[in-house]
């Protein structure tokens, strides 16, 4: 059976009847039961679809836990927006418009359509909303036809084609990489609302996008408007990630496994001693510290056998330390048994503690996870890292998503589904509590690898493991690009996997890989010898520090973007259908980014250093590295050197440039840039961290304040005048 058909026959059994509205929200009758189908404008372009029983959506007093659920899905709760709701003229339905966006509702069918400045954006499939079961056990059917060449984004991460178009996703399935936004480019974007169960399904008609959605209640948010739009209203409405300090945009080192502390000083030193720069040093499994075997305090790992003498050996050397620690108690400990006697641990349906298999971060031990949901047990393990904080911890990396089987239940009643989605958030806000939440501003970093509604909400997701070869290169990048999309602004890349077999990674790939990473929110070095700088020769030894001062003059162009995602939502690594959705051609251009606002990035993706670039439609490039401009729409073959990545500037903005540096700490907080780069006539505010650079156009000409002291390189054909505290810039005579 089609979607389509299915839908259809799963339709409730009659159509909508008009029951009330005012100037934010439209409720209806659905069915012939209890059932009230609600409509508000949450926001500008932001339509919330709501369905349940009408104590559902209007409870007297909602509970607790419910009030804890909710928020954790939604930073913003109250609708903003206003509307205004008249009958169709043909009598056979709804019109429901705010600003430039409109909803037409059929009352008989239940069909869709959504206008965007009257331009048909969205439809629903015939008969698309449904819904089989009752209360709980209820689940909600909803189907939106797909144009033969309109591509869907999002949805989490994938390594393969950014286009979602083929799948078929289960969102407390750990294994599928989820997270719950997806949008088109023709300007519509679909957000459900809830812990439990949503299936997400373009795999089985080619023209469909089929959404199942388990609970009491549908809870929909439409979003009508370009993707840079729909970002910045899905993380406005599930909340955004704070600031990092200026430490984490520094190139980190990974440990290899089974690395001992004292040989990872040593290659801190040897880097060093090099010149190559580095600024962090994140440990590898087991975990770094955890409980001890009988009391509810922090140890430091056997690995660590004297943790303030190794700290004070990193901050000697201006490296600051990530390690992982894990939510749980291993098993065969006494404390195991006094927290499961407390009903402190995750239990099974026998009422005794879930026992999971051990895995590298507790050594191959089993071992039980701690109730979250019990606040005396979040609140002693954000404690306990917070305690770890002070004595020199600088981020806690921990992995919280684990396929918790059906039949385990908290003891604030959450089970199944949700509880599998629930889970990482309560792990990942305990953490941020313990390391930013007491912050003003509430900087911090917390490396994982966790994806789940509301993972936007906390910086520096790692990417993916990856072989060591041009393919491993390629899905890292594609991995960031579509974690993007999806509302993540911060994914960092691996320079490598010092788990693989590291026979592939020749100097060639080395070089691209790490010219890509330098360009990007951020990267790691690996520990193995292997795929460390100094396993390879002198002359690619020379060119690895070229790029890492690179890095360090990026710096506060890439803080920039974070603060800048921080108001807007938009992620660093900016694909092409997301930065570009107007300009189709570009959409297959899947391995080139925009890097912020200003750069387009084109990675080398292959051997032999050949390849094709596409400069995006709208605006005219600058080549970083010749200063020559190119109208967009203009296609370039390109053999660029290992020292030479392919970048172009965005005509009218600029790029701030920091001062080369071995670690951050070198960087004057006071004076963060060194140098301006131009791409014609400056007509934004550049990009840059803490900005206090203005643009201001009169008469031909800009006029920039905040520029003193920097050297300033214009393009071609434009002369620079200095005027006390204003640099003006105008065509050259």
């Amino acid at each position: 059976m089609s979607p389509k058909s299915e839908l259809a026959g799963q339709m409730l059994e009659t159509g909508l009847k008009f029951v009330s509205a005012n100037t934010s929200r439209v409720d209806f009758a659905l069915g012939g039961g209890d059932l009230r189908f609600r409509i508000e404008a949450h926001a500008p372009g932001v339509f919330r679809l709501r369905c349940g029983e009408q104590r559902l959506l209007d409870p007297d007093k909602p509970t607790l836990r419910a009030q804890r659920h909710a928020e954790l899905l939604l930073a913003r709760q109250e609708a903003v927006g206003e509307l205004s709701c008249q009958p169709l003229t043909d009598g056979a339905g709804w019109q429901i418009v705010q600003g430039d966006a409109t909803l037409r509702l059929e009352a008989a069918a239940f069909d869709l359509q959504v206008l965007r400045a009257d331009q048909p954006v969205l439809e629903s499939l015939p008969g698309a909303f449904g819904a089989e079961g009752q209360g709980d056990e209820r689940v909600w059917r909803f189907g939106v036809a797909l144009g033969e060449d309109e591509g869907l984004f999002g949805l989490g991460e994938t390594q393969g084609d950014l286009d979602r178009r083929g799948i078929r996703l289960v969102s407390d399935d750990p294994a599928a990489r989820m997270l719950p936004l997806a949008w088109s480019p023709r300007g519509w974007g679909l957000y459900v609302n809830t812990l439990d169960r949503v299936e997400h399904d373009v795999a089985a008609d080619a023209d469909a996008y089929c959404i199942r959605a388990a609970g009491a209640r549908f809870d929909v948010f439409l979003f009508v408007g370009d993707p840079s739009e729909i970002l910045n209203q899905y993380t406005a409405l599930t909340g955004r990630a704070g600031q990092p300090g200026l430490w984490p945009m520094g190139v980190w080192l990974d440990q290899a496994p089974a690395q001992a502390a004292a040989a990872s000083l040593r290659q801190i030193r040897g880097m060093r001693e090099q010149g190559f720069a580095l600024d962090a040093l994140r440990l590898a499994p087991p975990a770094a510290l955890g409980f001890q075997a009988d009391k509810p305090i922090f140890e430091w790992s056997q690995r660590l056998p004297d943790w303030r003498e190794f700290s004070a050996a990193c901050s000697g050397l201006d490296v600051h330390v990530a390690g992982a620690s894990f939510p749980g108690v291993l098993r065969d400990t006494p404390l195991f048994a006094e927290w499961e006697d407390r009903g402190w641990l995750l239990a099974g349906e026998d009422g005794e503690a879930q026992i999971f298999p051990g895995e590298p971060v507790t050594d191959g031990r089993e071992f039980a996870l701690l109730d979250l949901t019990h606040k005396d047990v979040y609140r002693l393990w954000s404690e306990r890292h917070a305690q770890a904080a002070e004595e020199g911890l600088a981020a806690p990396a921990c992995r919280a998503q684990f396929d918790i089987p059906d039949t385990v239940q908290a003891r604030g009643g959450e089970s199944g589904a949700v509880l599998r989605t629930l889970y990482p958030h309560l792990a990942r806000q305990a953490l941020f509590d313990a390391v930013a939440g007491q912050k003003t501003p509430q900087e911090g970093v917390l490396p994982s690898r966790d994806l789940f509604p509301g993972a936007q909400r906390y910086a520096w997701q790692q990417g993916p493991d990856v072989d060591n070869d041009w393919d491993g290169y390629a899905r890292t990048l594609r991995a960031a690009l579509a974690v993007g999309n999806s509302g993540i602004a911060v994914q960092t890349h691996g320079l490598g996997c010092a788990g693989r077999p590291t026979d592939g990674m020749d100097s060639e790939l080395y070089l691209r890989w790490l010219a890509m990473c330098v360009f990007s929110a951020n990267f790691s070095i690996q520990g193995h010898p292997a795929l460390m700088p100094d396993a390879f020769d002198a002359a690619t030894r020379e060119l690895v520090a070229h790029w890492l001062r690179w890095r360090y003059r990026l710096v506060p162009y890439v803080s920039g973007i974070i603060e800048d995602a921080v108001r807007t939502g938009l992620p660093v690594q900016r694909s092409m259908a997301q930065a570009f959705p107007d300009d189709v051609q570009a959409h297959a251009w899947d391995t080139q980014y925009l890097l912020g606002p200003a750069l387009l990035v084109a990675p080398v993706m292959g051997p032999g250093g050949r390849l094709e670039v596409y400069l995006p439609e709208g605006a005219a490039w600058w080549d970083l590295n010749t200063g020559w401009r190119y109208e967009g729409g203009t296609r370039l073959a390109m053999a660029p050197g290992l020292d030479t990545l392919p970048v172009f500037g965005r005509e009218g903005h600029m790029l701030c440039l920091g001062p080369v540096a071995q670690h951050t700490g070198e960087i004057n907080s006071a004076r963060i840039l060194d140098e301006v780069w131009m791409f014609g006539m400056p007509e934004h505010s550049p990009v840059v961290m803490r900005n206090k650079i203005r643009v201001m156009q009169m008469q031909g000409s800009s006029y920039i304040k905040g520029l003193e002291g920097l050297r300033i390189l214009p393009s071609e054909g434009l002369e620079v005048k200095r005027r006390g505290a204003e640099v003006r810039i105008s065509r050259a005579r």
